[in-house]
């Protein structure tokens, strides 16, 4: 089994920065992709953010030019860097894994942003 654990989130201003990790750990043997996925209050989870195992990346249109997504190998750890962040970005951050066919989520980590 796969664990992941988000640490990053907090209360931010519009405007300010914050850049989210998520670690993994546990029987990880190939990952294939790694994302970020988001739930606002009365939303469904969306998608934020994710990279495969060969650096390609792929982003929601509303965070494109402000959020990247990055990923180190040795440490199995993900990292999602928010720039420019508006309120409409007030959502609990999931990291996502994907290896051996299966899907790993961790708890989340609140990000708020007021304006």
């Amino acid at each position: 089994q796969v664990r992941l654990v988000e640490s990053g989130g907090g209360l931010v201003q519009a405007g300010e920065s914050m850049r989210l990790s998520c670690a993994a750990s546990g029987s990880i043997f190939s990952i294939n992709r790694m994302g970020w996925y988001r739930r606002a209050p009365g939303k469904q989870r969306d998608l934020v953010a994710t990279i495969t195992s060969g650096s390609s990346t792929n982003y929601a249109d509303s965070v494109k030019g402000r959020f990247t997504i990055s990923r180190d190998n040795a440490k199995n750890t993900a990292y999602l860097q928010m720039d420019s962040l508006k309120p409409e970005d007030t959502a609990v951050y999931y990291c996502y894994l994907y290896e051996m066919g299966h899907d790993y989520w961790g708890k989340g980590t609140q990000v708020t942003v007021s304006s």
